[in-house]
């Protein structure tokens, strides 16, 4: 507010007559019951004029324009008001708040010119001060005058070397113009100036900062220097919230985890009658956390988030996510339905709801969930890609197929980035689940094409040309490829156990075999299955009999009972 620059004008407004008065003749008059953050210009201070140069009379009659400014803001009338004020400062150029105050305005109102006219009538005067200097730097520098830009800045340094706008004028003119060593001294130059402030310290390491970003190859320079600084500022203590909050940022942002999480949790303490500040530090926090792979504890951090704010969705989806990759999934499930609950505009969280459905076996709640999504949004690949997996687990393999056939349509036209090894091994194993070997070889290939170590498709394709006694040559290799990858993978085994039978190889079948039994933790139906046709291919029937009968004991299967009842010594 402008009613700070004259203190005590305010209180005598229905009387500006005598204000006048008042004002050239005693500076008593001007010590009404005004709040302390109301300033008296360097004219009201005095009963002597500001400068030799500026009269008294000079000095009322900028009192009054001053005074008629106030009268024309209180009756709403702002060009008028500026008006006033603007020969208020050009009259008293020595009143740097009033013509900081003044340019402010102007520049805002983009009349660059006016605000021009304001500050080089204040330096004219030999007092200015380095705030007005800066002020002018930056005003020829929107103007394209480098030069007077460069001179005013310099300027501004020379007169308060503690200000950091004289700096900053500098470092972004030589920034502009890529001389990134020149801007980079001038930040030095600030940075080992002694007697500075903590506000000056942060502020400047924020320049640093956006040097680091923008020229990469000064990195290592600039970011010791930005943590310099910070750490400068955090040795003198800060008692401003903001400050506080913008040096705990300034760690952050420059990868300094530990320091960042020391300021915040601090804060933490002493923000705690403001919740919105708080949530805003811990979802900070909650992100170093992540960073730093400590799932647990950005977890805590975003559960104090929606107990201040139960309708905070966003820390309900983080927590979601949390708990899906942390394998808990009926958690990552009501996570998610909350989410939906407060923002059914949340696209991702419709996926990322069925996908967890999907993982626990309720593929019609997922199929729900998509559907709802459908009706909401236009269609995608996810939306295609979880409908065609929703499917698959319901065994509706001719539903699956088309909308996996949509997924890939969409991608190839929008996205072709998501048409990765993972998406041709999901429709691979859909196509053989639905008997349709010829496709389902031609995604797994597709699949391998992409990642030639997916394990799961080598051994997938590998068990699936041995199962129907096809290219088992090439089957044994990329299941044996996949063994190497894993060697302790009792499927990837079973696999290679497999195709060695189906090759006549049962002795080294038998070995292979009897090590997937021995790290499988439960006992598997399959696995004894093959054990006995091993044995059998053997001529040990006894141990054949025995495994089948223990197959049985896991699972029910006719084809199994045919072998021991066919294999049975008559």
């Amino acid at each position: 507010m402008l009613h700070r620059f004259y203190h005590g004008l305010t209180v005598l407004l229905a009387a500006t007559s005598m204000l006048v008065v008042g004002c050239a003749s005693s500076s008593s008059d001007k010590q009404g019951d005004v709040k302390s953050a109301q300033v008296k210009t360097k004219a009201t201070a005095k009963a002597a004029p500001t400068t030799p140069t500026v009269s008294e009379e000079k000095v009322a009659e900028a009192h009054a324009h001053y005074a008629q400014g106030v009268v024309f803001d209180m009756q709403d009338e702002p060009e008028l008001a500026l008006e006033e004020y603007t020969k208020s400062a050009l009259q008293d150029p020595a009143n740097d708040e009033l013509v900081l105050e003044i340019s402010r305005r102007y520049l805002q109102l983009k009349q660059t010119d006016k605000a021009l006219e304001i500050l080089t009538n204040a330096v004219a005067a030999p007092n200015a001060s380095g705030a007005v200097y800066a002020r002018l730097g930056m005003v020829y520098s929107r103007l394209g005058q480098d030069d007077l830009a460069l001179q005013s800045s310099e300027k501004a340094i020379q007169k308060s070397p503690t200000l950091l706008t004289g700096y900053q004028n500098l470092f972004l003119i030589h920034l502009q113009k890529n001389h990134s060593a020149e801007a980079f001294k001038v930040l030095d130059k600030a940075a080992k100036q002694p007697e500075t402030s903590a506000e000056f310290l942060i502020n400047l390491a924020e320049l640093f900062a956006t040097l680091e970003r923008q020229v990469p190859s000064l990195q290592t320079n600039t970011h010791k220097a930005a943590l310099g600084v910070l750490n400068r500022a955090a040795k003198l203590k800060p008692s401003s919230l903001v400050l506080r909050i913008k040096l705990a940022d300034g760690f952050n942002v420059l990868g300094d985890r530990t320091n960042a999480l020391h300021f915040y949790q601090e804060l933490l303490n002493q923000v705690s009658s403001r919740p919105a500040v708080q949530d805003d530090i811990r979802a900070k926090m909650a992100d170093i956390y992540l960073k730093n792979k400590e799932p647990q504890k950005a977890s805590e951090q975003l559960k104090e988030i929606v107990k201040d704010d139960p309708a905070n969705s966003q820390a309900y989806y983080y927590l979601g996510s949390l708990a899906y990759d942390d394998k808990k999934l009926p958690e990552a499930e009501d996570f998610f339905h909350k989410v939906l609950l407060l923002n059914e505009e949340m696209e991702q969280a419709y996926y990322d709801l069925a996908g967890v459905q999907i993982n626990l076996e309720k593929p019609k709640e997922a199929l729900s969930t998509l559907e709802h999504a459908r009706k909401k949004f236009k269609p995608s690949f996810v939306l295609e890609f979880f409908s065609g997996l929703a499917f698959s687990k319901e065994k509706d393999f001719t539903n699956a197929l088309q909308h996996l056939t949509s997924a890939e349509v969409i991608a190839k036209a929008e996205e072709p980035k998501r048409l990765n090894a993972l998406f041709y091994f999901e429709v691979g194993s859909v196509y053989e689940r639905a008997s349709n070997f010829e496709e389902a070889e031609k995604y797994f290939e597709k699949c391998l094409s992409q990642s030639p170590n997916f394990t799961e498709a080598l051994n997938y394709l590998g068990y699936m040309w041995a199962e129907h006694g096809i290219k088992l040559e090439k089957a044994r290799d990329l299941i044996e490829k996949a063994v190497k990858l894993e060697p302790k993978n009792p499927a990837y085994l079973d696999s290679f156990a497999w195709v060695l039978y189906k090759l006549n190889q049962p002795k080294e079948a038998l070995a292979r075999i009897e090590e997937a039994i021995k790290l499988t933790p439960e006992p598997d139906a399959t696995l004894y299955d093959h054990l006995g046709d091993i044995y059998a291919a053997l001529k040990q029937d006894d141990k054949a009999r025995t495994a089948w009968r223990r197959s049985l004991e896991v699972e029910q299967n006719e084809e199994v009972r045919k072998k021991l009842w066919r294999d049975k010594p008559q």
